[in-house]
């Protein structure tokens, strides 16, 4: 993928946060977007964005879609093949992050999460891949930094980005065939509205333990995306800290380990401390 102009995209998640930064990217770089999300306002709101890096030619749209509703993912996707064109690169952004301690996330948060962040890319894939496979193309997963390094608090968010990973390399096998290249992209922490909203239900532990990485900007992570994708490299990792991290996770899991457990432990010194 060494060109995007004229490419044909579809960014589920793309109203807010990374989804809508790696929607406006591409489009200035020529390509024509269709975004998906469940909020109307927020879709409108994201496509007046992405116009006014455009062109005139172009074309950016939106649809209405919840990623986790198989049967409308399938329906909706399948209108916008139909209406907008067969995808060159299907790039799944749509997640959600509530961090809790493990005994306070509910059955319910946790089916949630999994179908949101995990089914919601299985959805889109499904749906997508029979159309794409006739003419090759790129699909790009979104994880996490949280998807190789398990982290205090978010125990259900973990097990979905995990899982993508996972998902990712498999299918990556299975695509090459047909010229559909898979990529993962694993952020750090990033400065969306979503991070905020995490920050409302984060235990002490988590906040301390990424207290010291840099938080990063939307805008920066969707040029390290473009740019690795240009590359085809499977494992994109924006950013130092999070590249850091993946070297150690790989060769010295102790060290992430003794580092979490600094943070974690001071957070409970402090809470007694504290009674």
């Amino acid at each position: 993928m060494k060109d995007f102009k004229n490419k044909n995209v579809f960014v589920p998640g793309g109203s807010t946060g990374i989804g809508l930064a790696i929607a406006k990217e591409l489009a200035c770089l020529g390509s024509d977007v269709i975004i998906f999300a469940r909020r109307k306002e927020k879709l409108q709101q994201a496509v007046k964005e992405i116009s006014q890096c455009c062109k005139a030619e172009q074309k950016i749209s939106f649809m209405q879609l919840d990623v986790s509703d198989n049967s409308e993912v399938n329906q909706k996707m399948t209108q916008a093949v139909n209406s907008f064109g067969v995808p060159d690169l299907l790039i799944n952004c749509a997640g959600r992050s509530i961090p809790r301690y493990f005994e306070d996330i509910s059955h319910e948060q946790f089916d949630e999460t999994m179908k949101i962040n995990l089914y919601g890319i299985f959805n889109a894939v499904s749906c997508l891949v029979p159309y794409m496979k006739e003419q090759g193309g790129y699909i790009v997963n979104v994880s996490s930094v949280a998807g190789f390094v398990g982290v205090f608090g978010l125990t259900d968010y973990c097990a979905s980005k995990y899982a993508i990973i996972g998902f990712s390399e498999a299918l990556k096998s299975e695509l090459r065939k047909y010229n559909i290249a898979v990529s993962v992209l694993c952020p750090p922490d990033t400065d969306t509205p979503g991070f905020k909203n995490e920050n409302i239900t984060k235990p002490e532990e988590t906040k301390e333990i990424s207290a010291k990485a840099k938080l990063m900007q939307p805008a920066h992570v969707a040029k390290v995306l473009v740019k690795a994708m240009q590359k085809k490299r499977f494992m994109i990792i924006p950013g130092f800290d999070g590249r850091l991290a993946f070297l150690l996770k790989r060769l010295f899991p102790s060290v992430i380990e003794f580092i979490m457990n600094i943070a974690i432990k001071k957070i409970e010194k402090e809470k007694l401390n504290n009674k």
